[in-house]
């Protein structure tokens, strides 16, 4: 059976999913290189499938030159690509003032979360940014928010106080830490937390619903435990997003 490769191209980290129908049979998770080339990405995915037995390769792509390098490695390869954006079909009505500017991460997990979980319902991912997609009553695409990632704020955290560093995104061992190390992994996992709880709670009350929720992203694991508003963690929504694209472009 010819299986699909949906691709998730972030600015941080691209996630790879390779399906069979429905199933996802093997996902991989690997560093986003904007300057590699189509060779260099040929070289990259052939060493994780082979791609003369895929349909094809369905791709959401925040980095514009490796949305190019995909493209030509696509022709090289004899492989029918699809990237979502503006003209794909996706199966959801984006309310958006210029539907343009919306990243296809941010329409691949609400058309996802429409699927598994129906509407209303809000996604937080966890990526570079904190995102909020928020899919109304009627299962329409309606906005959301855009907040700070917990690496990018860590990051210029850390480049700003020259006495603070990096450090493991682990859970603290205790709200009230008793050392440097332990004080910002506090900060960072309660802060976002807040956050989280903050924002969902301004949406919820701005769409008059209690909609559900649900998390995804790299660090989304770190984070929902401490999050009274977050319900779950779908790890590969966006990857299920970008497969239902494909199907739905192709009807």
């Amino acid at each position: 059976m010819a299986g699909l490769l949906a691709i998730d191209v972030g600015n941080t980290q691209t996630v790879l999913g390779l399906f069979e129908g429905e199933e996802l049979r093997e996902h991989w998770r690997v560093a986003t290189e904007s300057e590699r080339t189509g060779d260099e990405l040929g070289l990259l995915l052939r060493g994780l499938v082979d791609l003369n037995a895929l349909e094809g390769v369905a791709m959401s792509c925040t980095v514009p030159p490796l949305a190019r390098a995909y493209e030509e490695l696509a022709a090289r390869a004899g492989v029918e690509l699809l990237q979502l954006g503006p003209g794909v079909r996706s199966g959801i009505a984006v309310r958006y003032e210029d539907p343009r500017e919306v990243g296809p991460d941010r329409i691949a997990n609400a058309v996802a979360a429409l699927e598994r979980y129906g509407a209303p319902c809000i996604v937080v991912d966890f990526g570079t940014s904190t995102n909020f997609d928020v899919v109304s009553p009627e299962g329409e695409y309606v906005g959301g928010v855009l907040a700070p990632g917990v690496e990018v704020s860590m990051e210029a955290l850390s480049a700003r106080a020259a006495r603070l560093f990096s450090i493991d995104f682990t859970e603290p061992p205790t709200v009230i830490a008793k050392n440097t190390t332990a004080a910002l992994q506090s900060g960072l996992v309660y802060g976002f937390a807040g956050q989280v709880d903050g924002i969902v709670e301004a949406i919820r009350g701005e769409l008059g619903v209690d909609a559900q929720t649900v998390a995804t992203g790299g660090l989304a694991d770190l984070i929902v435990p401490h999050a009274r508003t977050l319900e779950r963690v779908d790890p590969f929504l966006t990857l299920e997003g970008v497969r239902l694209v494909w199907l739905r472009s192709r009807s």
